[in-house]
């Protein structure tokens, strides 16, 4: 089994006036509450796009499930290292946008900064041992607010990669199969960032 990825939009104020080591089981118990009947609780609108937790007093939070994946963390580990591989055929311009837009998202320029590891900067507990979960990604609301205003630059000119993604990644395995699955993938992230940042909100990858 492979691992599968949850990317949660929250509000990081009502995260900051929890104790740190309780702020994940709060999104847990925030977006799969337990019934009366001992069962998780159905989200409401429960399919693909933005799914928000039953109930008013869990409006603080949200799940995205993508539409073009099966929930697994590979789709997104795949098009992170095809934008590592054609990342030098891109425009200068472009690429510095889309770095700044993928980076801790789906790819990592540093690869030692590491949200599994540090716990996004301390506001989540690291993993310390194997009952501490790791974290996939943190995005502060003012890191995804300026994922945002890249995507925004970035957006236009998305088709400008196709030709870089055809000579470095097609046809390779561990690739994405087409640009069109890339770019399609990337342009979901692209509603994630802007939606994030609309609320004034940061994102958070668990990992299930």
């Amino acid at each position: 089994m492979g691992l599968d990825l949850t990317v949660v939009m929250a509000d990081w104020e009502r995260l900051r006036a929890l104790p740190v080591e309780e702020r994940i089981a709060a999104l847990d118990d925030a977006l799969w509450p337990t019934g009366l009947d001992g069962g998780l609780d159905s989200a409401d609108g429960a399919g693909d796009g933005w799914v928000w937790p039953p109930g008013q007093g869990a409006a603080w939070c949200a799940e995205y499930r993508f539409f073009c994946t099966t929930g697994s963390y590979g789709w997104h580990s795949r098009a992170g290292d095809a934008w590592d591989d054609m990342r030098a055929l891109a425009d200068a311009s472009l690429r510095e946008v889309m770095d700044h837009f993928l980076n801790g998202l789906i790819w990592d320029e540093d690869p030692d900064e590491d949200p599994m590891l540090t716990g996004g900067g301390g506001f989540f507990p690291p993993a310390t041992d194997r009952w501490r979960r790791n974290l996939l990604l943190v995005c502060p609301p003012e890191v995804t607010r300026a994922k945002a205003l890249a995507w925004e630059r970035a957006a236009p000119r998305l088709e400008k990669l196709r030709g870089p993604f055809a000579a470095e990644c097609e046809g390779w395995a561990g690739r994405p199969d087409t640009y069109e699955a890339f770019s399609v993938l990337i342009r979901e992230w692209g509603d994630v960032v802007t939606e994030a940042a609309r609320h004034g909100w940061g994102l958070i990858g668990l990992p299930e």
